[in-house]
C-alpha cells in the first residue's frame, strides 16, 4: 500500500504539474527547470522516507494533501521566473541553517512576492511580512494570492493586516505594517514562546529596511532583546531582515548583542535590467521645464515620473504644470495619503506622475520611460538646541537613489535625469528617523507595554542608539504633562496610569487632551471624532475643499467635527450596509474630501471598537458636547507649549503670531496656515488667541513657523503659569515708568508678578493676567 500511495503521488505530479509548464507564457531558463525538479524530487523522497506518512487513517492521506499543495506552491514560484527562484535553494539552505538572516536582492528579484510562498512551501509554519507602508500590504498580498493560487476559489495563501483593517488574518502569510508588528511585540506576551506548538518555525520577515524608519528600528530592537532574553525560542523563529540595499550597522547589531546566535547573510548577484537604463545629469534644469521637454517625446503611452521631495510639492507640480500649458498637459500626484485604488487608478490613466518616497518600492508602472530625480527629500528633524522639530530639505541617501533608478529597464529601456549635483555615493543609507526626532510618543508607547519598557532600557538593542539628550528631553516632556513622576520615581502618575489604559492617539499630547475629554471636560466623544480626522492628516489643504457650511468661527477642530459629525450621523441613521460614503461625499460637496474622510471614519471605527471594550472609558467614549469651550479646554491640556498670542496685541504686526509660553526675549514669529478657517483678509482683525496643532517650522533662518489645525481661545480658559519676557528699548522703559504705566499695570493686576530689568521687562502668573 506504501508502494501504491508513493506511485499515485509521482503520478499526480506527473500529470497535474509538469503538462502545465507549457501553459507559461515567459521564457524558461534552464536553471529554473532544474530548481523546479530538485524541490519536487526532494518532496518525492520526504514522503518515500518519512515515517508520518506511513499508514492509511485520513490523516496520513491529509499530509500527502499538504504535501502536494506544498509542490504546487513551488510550482507557481516557478511560473513568475522571478530572478530569485534560480538562487532559491542556497537562499532556503542559509534560512534553514540561521536564526537570523540578511538578505540583499536586486529590486524586483521577488523577495517580497516570491520569498513568503517559498518559506510556506517549505513546510515553515508562517511568515509575517512587515512593509512601511499600508497599500503595499493590501497589493503585495494580492498578488501573490492571484500568482499563487490555481482559480478564484483556491484557499488564500495570503492576508494583510493595517492599524484599523485586515483581511484573511488567519493566513499562512500575513503582510502587516512595520507598526502593527511593533505594536504586537510591544503588547501580545503569546505572539511567541516556549509553550508555542509548531511544525517548523514562525518566520519574522522584515522587509525594506533600508527606509530606517522608527518603527523597522524598533521592530529590530524588540526582536533582538526577544532573542538575547530568551534564547530558547531560536529554535522556534527564524528573523529575514530584507532590502535591495543593507545597512551594515543591521547586521552588525545582531552579532554583537546575542551570544551563540547562527546568523548568515545572502547577497544575489546583481542583475542587470531587463532594458538598458540611460543616466543623464542636468543639475540646472528646472523641473517643470524638463517635464515638458520630455512629454514632447515621448511615445503615446510611455510614462514620466517626478520624484520631488515632500507631499506639498507632489500636489503642486500637476497645478504647475497645467498652468503652464493652459491646460494641455494633465499630471496626477502619487502620496502616501491616497488610497489604493486612487494610486492604481491614477498610474493607469496618466502619464506624468509627481512623487513622495511612496513611489520607490510600493507601485507598478506599466510602461515607465523616464524618471526625473530632484534628489532631495523633506525630512522633520528635531533640533535638540532649540527644543523643536524643523522640517529640514536633505539629499537621499545612494540606497534611495538606486531605488528610485531601478524603476526603470522593467517594461522597455528608460532614461533617468538627475537634477542634483552631489556626489551619490557620500551618503549610503538614510539617517535612521529614531536618531533625529523627537522621542516623547515613543517612550510613552514604550512605557504602555506590559513590559514597562524604555528607552533607555531598549536603547542598546536599536541598530543606532538615539542622543541621550533627546531621551532626557522626551522625559522632561512626561514629566511637564503630567504623565509620569519626577526622577528618580518615574512611574506613571495618576494621570498617567489613566492615558496608559487609551489606545494608541497619535501623540502625547492628543493622548491628554482625549483623556481630559473622557475625564474632566465631558466631551469624550468629540475628542475622538477630532482625533480620528487629525490622525490622518499630515496637510491642511482638505480645509480649503469643504464647504462654507462646515466652517466655523471657533476654527479648524470645529470645523473638522461639523463633517465628521454629519457623516457619523449619517451613518448610524442609515446603517452600516446601506451608508456609502462616496455617495454621500458627492450629494454634499465632499468630493475633494472623499479620500481624508474614508481613512478617518476607518480610524474612528478603530477607536470607538477599542473604548466599547474597555471598562474604564466605555462610557465617557459615548458623551457628545458640540460645545468648543469644552472642547477647547480638553485640547489646550494636551497642547498647553502650543499656544500663541497675535503680535498685534503686542508690537502692532497684525497677522502674525508668537509662543504664548515662551520666556525668551527673542519671539519666534508664526504665521497661521493659508488653509485656516481663522484666516482673515490683511484689514481685518486677526484672531487673538489660538491652540494650534501642528507648529511647522522649517531650517531657513528668514522663514516664519507655520501654524496649521488652529482654534480660537480665550485667556480664561487656560489653566497655568505662563511667564512672558519682552525687550524694550531706552524710550520705551522711560515711558513705562514716567508715566506710572508699570505701577499702573501692578494695581489692576495685583496676582500678576511684573519686573523691568536691565531693558527687559517680564510678566510671570496666570495666563490670562499675563495676556
Amino acid at each position: 500500500m506504501e508502494k501504491i500511495k508513493y506511485e499515485a503521488f509521482v503520478e499526480f505530479i506527473k500529470q497535474q504539474i509538469f503538462p502545465s509548464q507549457q501553459q507559461v507564457d515567459k521564457e524558461l531558463s534552464k536553471e529554473s527547470i532544474k530548481v523546479l525538479n530538485d524541490f519536487i524530487k526532494k518532496k518525492k523522497e520526504e514522503l518515500r522516507t518519512e515515517r508520518i506518512y506511513e499508514g492509511l487513517n485520513a490523516k496520513h492521506f491529509q499530509l500527502i494533501s499538504k504535501l502536494l499543495q506544498r509542490i504546487t506552491l513551488y510550482y507557481h514560484c516557478f511560473q513568475l521566473q522571478l530572478p530569485l527562484f534560480e538562487s532559491a535553494p542556497d537562499l532556503l539552505k542559509k534560512i534553514d541553517e540561521n536564526t537570523v538572516i540578511a538578505i540583499s536582492t536586486s529590486t524586483g528579484s521577488g523577495k517580497s512576492t516570491l520569498l513568503p510562498a517559498l518559506l510556506i512551501a517549505e513546510g515553515y509554519d508562517r511568515v509575517l511580512v512587515t512593509q512601511p507602508r499600508r497599500l503595499p500590504c493590501t497589493s503585495i498580498c494580492d498578488r501573490v494570492n492571484s500568482t499563487m493560487t490555481s482559480n478564484e476559489d483556491s484557499e488564500r495563501i495570503a492576508g494583510w493586516a493595517v492599524s484599523g483593517d485586515e483581511h484573511d488574518i488567519k493566513s499562512p502569510i500575513l503582510y502587516l505594517t512595520d507598526g502593527l508588528l511593533k505594536e504586537q511585540l510591544l503588547h501580545d506576551e503569546d505572539l511567541i514562546t516556549d509553550q508555542t506548538k509548531l511544525n517548523k518555525s514562525i518566520v519574522f520577515f522584515l522587509d525594506e529596511i533600508h527606509e530606517r524608519s522608527i518603527n523597522i528600528d524598533l521592530c529590530l530592537a524588540l526582536l533582538v532583546r526577544l532573542l538575547t532574553k530568551k534564547p530558547y525560542l531560536q529554535s522556534k523563529m527564524k528573523l529575514v531582515i530584507s532590502s535591495a540595499t543593507l545597512d551594515s550597522s543591521v547586521p552588525a547589531l545582531f552579532l554583537q548583542k546575542i551570544k551563540m546566535l547562527r546568523f548568515g547573510e545572502f547577497k544575489m548577484p546583481k542583475l542587470g535590467t531587463l532594458y538598458p537604463v540611460k543616466k543623464h545629469k542636468r543639475p540646472n534644469d528646472n523641473l517643470i521645464t524638463l517635464v515638458q521637454e520630455l512629454n514632447k517625446k515621448r511615445q503615446r503611452n510611455e510614462q514620466i515620473l517626478c520624484f520631488v521631495s515632500s507631499t506639498a510639492e507632489a500636489l503642486r507640480g500637476p497645478r504647475l504644470l497645467q498652468e503652464v500649458s493652459s491646460g494641455a498637459i494633465i499630471a496626477y500626484s502619487l502620496i502616501q495619503s491616497q488610497s489604493a485604488t486612487e494610486q492604481q487608478m491614477n498610474i493607469e490613466h496618466g502619464s506624468i506622475f509627481f512623487s513622495t518616497t511612496v513611489a520607490e518600492t510600493s507601485l507598478t508602472f506599466p510602461s515607465l520611460r523616464y524618471v526625473i530625480d530632484t534628489g532631495m527629500v523633506k525630512i522633520p528633524k528635531y533640533d535638540l538646541k532649540m527644543k523643536q522639530t524643523v522640517l529640514e530639505k536633505v539629499r537621499v541617501a545612494e540606497s534611495t537613489i538606486k531605488q528610485r533608478l531601478g524603476r526603470l529597464g522593467r517594461t522597455q529601456p528608460g532614461d533617468y535625469y538627475a537634477l542634483y549635483d552631489f556626489k551619490v555615493d557620500e551618503k549610503k543609507f538614510p539617517t535612521a528617523q529614531i536618531c533625529q526626532s523627537e522621542l516623547t510618543t515613543i517612550e510613552l508607547s514604550l512605557r504602555k507595554s506590559p513590559a514597562q519598557e524604555d528607552l533607555n532600557k531598549i536603547k542598546k538593542f536599536l541598530p543606532d542608539e538615539p542622543p541621550q539628550a533627546a531621551i532626557d528631553m522626551a522625559l522632561a516632556k512626561l514629566r511637564r504633562v503630567g504623565v509620569v513622576n519626577p526622577a528618580p520615581d518615574e512611574s506613571f502618575t495618576k494621570d498617567g496610569d489613566g492615558i496608559a489604559k487609551l489606545p494608541d492617539l497619535g501623540s502625547v499630547e492628543m493622548s491628554k487632551a482625549v483623556f481630559s475629554a473622557l475625564t474632566r471636560y465631558k466631551c469624550g466623544r468629540d475628542l475622538i471624532a477630532i482625533a480620528s480626522v487629525l490622525g490622518v492628516l499630515n496637510t491642511s489643504d482638505v480645509l480649503s475643499t469643504l464647504p462654507k457650511r462646515y466652517k466655523s468661527t471657533d476654527g479648524d477642530f470645529m470645523t473638522l467635527l461639523n463633517v465628521m459629525n454629519e457623516v457619523l450621523e449619517a451613518e448610524k441613521s442609515m446603517g452600516p450596509r446601506q451608508f456609502k460614503l462616496q455617495q454621500f461625499c458627492q450629494q454634499k460637496g465632499l468630493e475633494k474630501a472623499y479620500q481624508t474622510l474614508n481613512q478617518a471614519c476607518r480610524r474612528y471605527k478603530t477607536l470607538e471598537k477599542s473604548f466599547s471594550m474597555s471598562k474604564d472609558y466605555r462610557n465617557q467614549a459615548q458623551i457628545q458636547s458640540g460645545k468648543w469651550e469644552s472642547i477647547a479646554k480638553a485640547l489646550l491640556e494636551g497642547y498647553s507649549d502650543n499656544v500663541f498670542v497675535s503680535l498685534k496685541e503686542l508690537q502692532l504686526r497684525k497677522h502674525q503670531y508668537t509662543c504664548y509660553q515662551s520666556s525668551e526675549p527673542d519671539i519666534e514669529v508664526a504665521v497661521l496656515d493659508s488653509h485656516s478657517t481663522l484666516n482673515r483678509s490683511i484689514n481685518s482683525a486677526p484672531v487673538s488667541l489660538i491652540v494650534t496643532r501642528d507648529i511647522l517650522r522649517t531650517s531657513s533662518v528668514r522663514a516664519k513657523a507655520i501654524l496649521s489645525f488652529v482654534g480660537e481661545i480665550k485667556p480664561s480658559w487656560i489653566q497655568y503659569e505662563v511667564e512672558r519676557k519682552i525687550k524694550l528699548n531706552d524710550t520705551e522703559q522711560e515711558k513705562l515708568n514716567t508715566e506710572n504705566i508699570l505701577s499702573t499695570a501692578k494695581r489692576i493686576f495685583p496676582d500678576a508678578h511684573v519686573e523691568l530689568n536691565h531693558n527687559v521687562l517680564s510678566i510671570n502668573g496666570s495666563s490670562g493676567s499675563v495676556l
